[in-house]
């Protein structure tokens, strides 16, 4: 979905109501220094995916995380 078809999507109050369990609030915030060539990766690859470069590197290292095990 673009981001003009998801506004016109919640734009009509049908599709406002929360779908599904809460999802879980995330505890301690974790800082992280990266070179800025690194960091201007993660922007673009963030922004491709429509995500906050924070929701991003969560997803990464979760993905991460899951391959390892």
């Amino acid at each position: 979905m673009t981001p003009d078809q998801e506004h016109a999507f919640y734009a009509d109050p049908i599709n406002q109501a929360p779908q599904g369990p809460a999802r879980r609030r995330l505890s301690d915030a974790v800082p992280v220094r990266l070179d800025p060539e690194v960091l201007a990766a993660v922007r673009e690859r963030a922004q491709s995916d429509d995500r906050s470069i924070s929701s991003w590197i969560r997803l990464a290292v979760e993905r991460e995380l899951s391959r390892s095990t």
